[in-house]
């Protein structure tokens, strides 16, 4: 399956969420190529949408070659790949120092998208994590984990496209996972899209403002419904 863009995935992923029986609805877009993604099916569903900010953890030397990642949260959610940091022998005083670094850059880019504003509240709801495609499941693991600690009633992952064997391996971090492609012959995310420009900060921000603005009732802060 091929997608035009981010756009054109988000809207053929809300036509699939629009079949099931979801309650209250609360789209969680991995930043920053799932906020595209998710605003259609924050549109779609009549949804709040909100950002899940996560950091991989990259190798000394290798910053390509993940070593885990690390969600923002009132306690950080931090996932390691302990194979691969025991056979490149890494300290753990640089899994401290990078950690540190990666929770810098994700309060940089959580002001930066949403300024004070706190996040939508999902306790109770129907919790819908969205990315524009997952490859390795190193960075969706540690979002849905972030999630599932604010007490969704359901939780949810959806995804334009992903390897099967690794959404086997999701599994039972989810309630649910819906998914529209699942190609034997996967290299990346990017080769099922004709456009796959990468998103800014400010895209980011524009949307997730043109969300706010179109459900402003739907939207509560995560202490008080």
């Amino acid at each position: 399956m091929l997608f035009a863009d981010r756009r054109d995935a988000g809207r053929r992923l809300a036509a699939e969420l629009l079949t099931r029986s979801l309650k209250d609805p609360v789209v969680l877009a991995l930043a920053r190529g799932g906020v595209p993604v998710g605003f259609e099916i924050a549109r779609a569903l009549q949804a709040p949408l909100d950002v899940v900010l996560v950091r991989k953890i990259g190798a000394p030397d290798q910053p390509e070659l993940a070593l885990g990642a690390i969600a923002d949260g009132e306690t950080p959610d931090l996932v390691m790949d302990h194979g691969i940091v025991a056979a490149l022998h890494v300290s753990s005083q640089y899994i401290a120092r990078t950690k540190s670094a990666a929770l810098v850059e994700i309060e940089r880019r959580r002001h930066a998208y949403l300024g004070d504003r706190p996040p939508v509240a999902i306790a109770g709801c129907t919790a819908i994590v969205v990315d524009d495609g997952v490859a390795t499941g190193a960075t969706t693991r540690v979002a849905l984990r972030a999630a599932r600690h604010r007490r969704p009633a359901h939780l949810v992952l959806a995804v334009p496209v992903a390897p099967a064997d690794t959404l086997a391996r999701l599994e039972h971090e989810v309630d649910l996972t819906v998914c529209l492609d699942t190609p034997a012959d996967f290299w990346g995310v990017g080769q099922f899209y004709l456009d796959f420009t990468q998103v800014s900060d400010a895209e980011v921000a524009d949307l997730l403002r043109q969300a706010r603005e179109a459900a402003p009732a739907a939207l509560s802060q995560e202490d008080g419904r």
